[in-house]
């Protein structure tokens, strides 16, 4: 996985996120242990393209074959996690979900010993916490070129 801690403490990800689309809703995921949702994706591996990851992650946490689409986002995300500073590189693709998929209103699947909790939400829905908070705004009117988003949740070093 590209990821790397720096000597200060801080997280580095290379990142890839899926958007899929369906009846006016979009699919979400998220740890049960945490209070908020994300488009679904994971940690690109060396030699691998920003699709060929969203591919494998998608089938390794759902056993799902996705489609991948074009590019929307490039987001340079900087965040706190569990009390870690992080820094991200995310593309975010369009992306296709088989009928399977489609036919159901939430799912589960699995990243390693984590169970996941998959759903399809309206995300302009009150209570729904979609993060990165760019997306709730972003997701009713896709970009039609990829668009560079920088989200700053914590303060820029020095």
């Amino acid at each position: 996985m590209l990821s790397f801690e720096t000597p200060s403490g801080l997280r580095f990800n290379f990142r890839v996120g899926g958007i899929a689309l369906h009846d006016g809703n979009v699919l979400i995921h998220r740890d049960p242990a945490d209070a908020y949702w994300t488009p679904p994706g994971g940690r690109v591996e060396a030699g691998e393209t920003a699709a060929e990851a969203l591919r494998r992650e998608m089938h390794e946490e759902t056993g799902f074959d996705v489609s991948v689409g074009r590019l929307l986002w490039i987001v340079e995300n900087f965040f706190v996690w569990r009390g870690k500073p992080f820094h991200e590189i995310l593309f975010y693709h369009l992306m296709d979900m088989p009928a399977a998929a489609l036919a159901q209103p939430a799912f589960r699947g699995r990243e390693g010993a984590i169970d996941l909790e998959f759903a399809w939400v309206d995300a302009r829905a009150p209570g729904v916490n979609i993060l990165p908070g760019f997306l709730r705004a972003a997701l009713p009117a896709l970009p039609l070129a990829p668009v560079h988003v920088v989200v700053r949740d914590i303060p820029k070093p020095g």
